[in-house]
């Protein structure tokens, strides 16, 4: 099955600030299937819905404050969601001291389930992203990423970053949470890194095994979006998520993902 690219629309902020249908225009006419929005809403539901439905882009999540989901923001980020036709969730980080200890990741890893479930009853489903910090041993031994997901329910979903990981140390094993949690990565965050430069690189130059990391998904998981990323300035917004798709789809056609 062909895989369905999105990007992640925090790659182009500045541009989809100054220009909400100029961007998700030439996004699509990069070859992009979705996007993933971030943060708050700075547009109406159904003039991103407008935007999406004229563009032929879906939308294939969005990073989702944490705080947006408490008790006096919760039905209003549901309707709001319902509305735009958005069924993933993602929670783009959460604060260290929920994450800092073990008995703070089991606190979260509850949480975590308890949102998931409350936002089943409205057809939707939670996700987490991870950084760097997730994959940093603790006093306790473990990583964080361990003590959350070993404890969360099945139904919350890991939406790996495989560049963000890689910050946390070059001996990170980036392709290990592809295996340890099976069916449970709908979407992952493709990003270049190397460990020489950092995100100063381009997928296909960088450090990143390409080929097993897509094999691992493959055999592991039922990924639904892979969802590229650029944040780094090494390229402007619009050629960096140009040049990721162009890349990605160039390792496709040379059969090596």
């Amino acid at each position: 099955m062909k895989n369905k690219y999105g990007v992640g629309l925090y790659s182009v902020r500045d541009e989809l600030t100054k220009d909400l249908w100029g961007t998700l225009r030439k996004i699509k006419g990069m070859g992009y299937d979705g996007v993933e929005f971030y943060g708050g809403f700075n547009h109406t539901a159904q003039e991103i819905k407008a935007a999406l439905d004229e563009t032929g882009l879906v939308c294939c999540g969005w990073h989702t404050g944490w705080d947006s989901l408490n008790d006096d923001n919760f039905i209003s980020t549901v309707t709001y969601h319902k509305v735009l036709g958005n069924s993933e969730i993602v929670i783009p980080g959460i604060p260290q001291e929920m994450m800092n200890s073990k008995a703070a990741c089991l606190q979260t890893a509850k949480a975590f389930s308890e949102m998931a479930a409350k936002l089943s009853n409205y057809g939707m489903k939670l996700a987490y992203h991870n950084h760097g910090f997730e994959f940093t041993p603790l006093a306790e031994g473990d990583l964080p990423i361990h003590y959350i997901f070993d404890n969360a329910c099945p139904s919350v979903g890991f939406q790996i970053d495989n560049g963000n990981a890689w910050t946390a140390s070059a001996d990170t094993d980036i392709y290990a949470p592809i295996t340890r949690y099976p069916y449970r990565m709908r979407t992952i965050h493709h990003k270049p890194y190397s460990l020489k430069d950092g995100h100063s690189t381009m997928i296909g130059e960088d450090d990143i095994d390409w080929g097993k990391f897509m094999k691992l998904c493959r055999e592991h998981q039922n990924v639904e979006w892979h969802i590229i990323e650029y944040e780094d300035e090494k390229y402007s917004q619009f050629e960096g998520v140009e040049k990721c798709i162009n890349a990605i789809r160039k390792l496709e056609q040379e059969g090596k993902i």
